[in-house]
């Protein structure tokens, strides 16, 4: 054999052992590549963001992720699909609760409206119904053939006129509403007169007081 044909078959076989040293310092060298605990991995960008935003919409629910129920940290279970109220702060005590009392509520009565004729009862007069229904006495008297001077008797039926002037002077004679004491002789009616523009009916509607409107001497009257 030649020497030529010995340095070829000598540097093929250095060539040869050179490669594969290269090829296992290589491959030793090659690190494993890490996964993730508990999760397949993932090496598509979009299925990595796509697994999160799911494994995050999972645990506000408190459905499981991946099997595991998420903990419940405030003590209270919660069904899947229950709604949790806040407790309202602004509830009422129910009437009778300990500390707590009824504040009644104001009575309001709409007095009657204008009627067509009055008849007059014990303690009541002509000038003091202009003054109730807010006519200009003057008109009434006038209506009803009547001066002031007359003696008025209760049953007289007077026509009240419905598109008089109105009173022309201040009608409330007494300011209310007050608490008014009974006096001997005293009706809803004569009482009403006393402060001026109170109907008496609307006196006894407050005072839950019905017909004939008994009243006795020292009691007490909400005049509204």
């Amino acid at each position: 054999m030649s020497k030529k044909l010995i340095l070829i078959l000598a540097f093929g076989m250095v060539l040869a052992l050179f490669l594969v040293a290269c090829e296992r310092s290589a491959s030793q060298a090659q690190l494993p590549t890490p996964t993730a605990t508990g999760n397949p991995p993932v090496t598509d960008p979009m299925k990595m963001l796509q697994s999160l935003a799911t494994q995050t919409a999972m645990a506000g629910s408190g459905l499981p992720i991946n099997g595991t129920p998420t903990p419940d940290l405030t003590g209270t279970p919660i069904a899947v699909g229950m709604i949790v109220s806040p407790t309202p702060t602004s509830l009422i005590p129910p009437t009778g609760a300990p500390g707590i009392t009824a504040t009644p509520l104001a009575i309001t009565v709409t007095p009657p409206a204008r009627p067509a004729t009055y008849t007059l009862h014990e303690g009541e007069f002509p000038y003091c119904i202009a003054r109730r229904y807010n006519i200009d006495p003057d008109v009434l008297l006038s209506l009803n053939g009547m001066s002031g001077g007359e003696t008025f008797s209760p049953g007289l039926v007077l026509t009240i006129p419905q598109t008089a002037a109105p009173f022309p002077s201040t009608r409330a004679l007494i300011q209310h509403p007050a608490t008014y004491t009974i006096q001997a002789n005293d009706t809803i009616y004569s009482i009403a007169c006393k402060y001026g523009d109170v109907d008496p009916l609307v006196i006894a509607a407050v005072n839950s007081l019905t017909a004939p409107y008994t009243l006795h001497a020292g009691q007490s009257l909400s005049i509204p």
